[in-house]
């Protein structure tokens, strides 16, 4: 019963908001619908687990419930945001905006909970159409560009991931198993399934859904859509939206572990996994625009994930610890990014130095977010990052460990040299008419109590992981443990 509110409730508030003729009142949905939100979710995954149907179609184990919190802590944070975002532009239309918002976390909600590949399909494809519009809301040249990309590359993802599902279906059928798609028959019957089948049923999955999650080659979105959304979009994707592309991954991977095929996941997650981290070292050295250096930091995360699942064992717990921590710090990261760039009104670093003068308060978000999302302590990233390191040397991978060290190195060497320019550089000068016509678009206590408040949990991670929450990694981590 809870887990269909958590699914109907923002669904309602969209079609609330949908009706409400008020522009300036209509941001208040989503911090109305994410507060209850967010209760039931904390409610549902702290509460003694009931035995589950092994036919439904929607219920929660500990994957669905860490990307179902990660979902939602990060969307009722962003919507305390949006208040501050809107208030600064009060003739905005904003409907659109709302209504897509409070989709796209119901969409996301709904994958979490999916036990059916045919609905997590429809639930992944969901989020791309009801994301689009919000990637378009400047209405410019660039961002129509952006959401065309990113409407073309997610959609020919997500069409390749339908043929993998059918592969899944066919390698039932091939080896006299009924082509039934709910996710626990699927793990029972894996062993009995023809092997080709379902290793192509498998890739094509995997590409499917790592185009959604950004891992590259398949990232070619990210950089333009990330770029052009608002800061609170941007958050939203490279926290939310990657993280539910992930679970899909996941589940496909727990099927190939189930039947004996542990070593097909293994390979294509180091590759891709590895090849991210190498993109993103190249793409992010003097790179100028900073919504699109953290774009290709999103790629870097995604290659991390994809590497702690790979090598198994204590980096797969890392790797889960790490979805909680990339999905808080990039929507800390977003949110102050996108202060930056609305006072200036421009991305680019020559245009936006010495920002820590102006907009204080954004600058050191900015800039403890930098520290936080390249591994530097004490922050939570960098224990989920120690911990997938140990588990990768323990694993006895040394290769694998120093080519991590060195990436990750380069990265932070290429990060800085624009995060520091953009913060603490020599400011630009400004006219008194141009600082009166910016003085309305200066950092308020709405759209930096958000990202201060996601620092602080980043921070608090770093120092003290609460029981409920290791608990819930493990047992995330167990379940993709099964069948190795």
């Amino acid at each position: 019963m809870l887990l269909n509110i958590i699914i109907i409730l923002p669904l309602l508030a969209a079609a609330i908001a949908a009706l409400l003729p008020s522009e300036r009142w209509r941001p208040w949905l989503l911090p109305a619908a994410a507060i209850p939100h967010l209760f039931l979710v904390w409610r549902i995954i702290t509460q003694p687990a009931a035995p589950t149907d092994a036919a439904a179609m929607l219920a929660l184990d500990a994957l669905g419930s860490l990307i179902l919190l990660v979902v939602s802590l990060l969307f009722t944070i962003s919507s305390i945001y949006a208040l501050g975002y809107f208030k600064t532009h009060p003739t905005w239309s904003n409907r659109t905006f709302i209504v897509c918002l409070l989709l796209f976390l119901g969409a996301m909600s709904f994958a979490a909970a999916a036990r059916h590949l045919g609905l997590l399909w429809v639930a992944v494809e969901a989020t791309t159409v009801v994301s689009a519009p919000m990637i378009y809301f400047n209405h410019n040249r660039f961002s129509i560009e952006a959401t065309w990309k990113y409407l073309l590359f997610c959609s020919v993802g997500i069409a390749l991931a339908m043929l993998g599902i059918l592969f899944l279906a066919y390698a039932g059928l091939h080896s006299g198993v009924e082509p039934i798609l709910q996710l626990d028959f699927l793990l029972r019957e894996a062993p009995h399934f023809s092997k080709p089948w379902l290793r192509a049923g498998f890739v094509f999955l995997f590409v499917g859904f790592g185009t959604k999650m950004g891992l590259a080659p398949l990232h070619t979105w990210k950089p333009d859509a990330y770029g052009e959304a608002p800061g609170l979009v941007g958050g939203l994707l490279a926290g939310g939206l990657t993280s539910v592309a992930f679970l899909a991954v996941l589940r496909a991977v727990q099927i190939v572990n189930a039947a004996g095929e542990a070593q097909l996941a293994r390979q294509c997650l180091l590759a891709l996994g590895v090849l991210s981290l190498v993109f993103a070292a190249v793409f992010v050295i003097r790179q100028r625009d900073i919504k699109r250096m953290l774009a290709y930091s999103s790629v870097e995360h995604m290659g991390i994930l994809a590497i702690g699942v790979a090598v198994g064992g204590l980096a797969t717990y890392g790797a889960m610890f790490h979805v909680l921590n990339n999905a808080l710090t990039k929507g800390a990261l977003f949110m102050s990014a996108g202060n930056i760039h609305r006072y200036f009104g421009s991305k680019k670093m020559c245009e936006t130095q010495g920002a820590i003068s102006i907009l204080p308060w954004s600058a050191g978000i900015f800039l403890a977010g930098f520290l936080a999302v390249a591994g530097s302590p004490p922050f939570g990233p960098f224990l989920s990052e120690f911990t997938i390191l140990r588990g990768i040397f323990g694993a006895g991978q040394t290769g694998l460990g120093l080519a991590f060290i060195f990436l990750l190195t380069v990265i932070f060497i290429g990060m800085s040299h624009t995060v520091v320019n953009v913060v603490l550089g020599p400011p630009m000068e400004e006219t008194e008419e141009e600082i009166n016509d910016r003085h309305v678009l200066k950092e308020g206590v709405l759209t930096v109590l958000g990202p201060l408040f996601l620092m602080a949990l980043v921070l608090v991670l770093g120092l003290y992981v609460p029981p409920p929450l290791r608990d819930l990694f493990h047992q995330a981590a167990e379940l993709l443990e099964v069948g190795r």
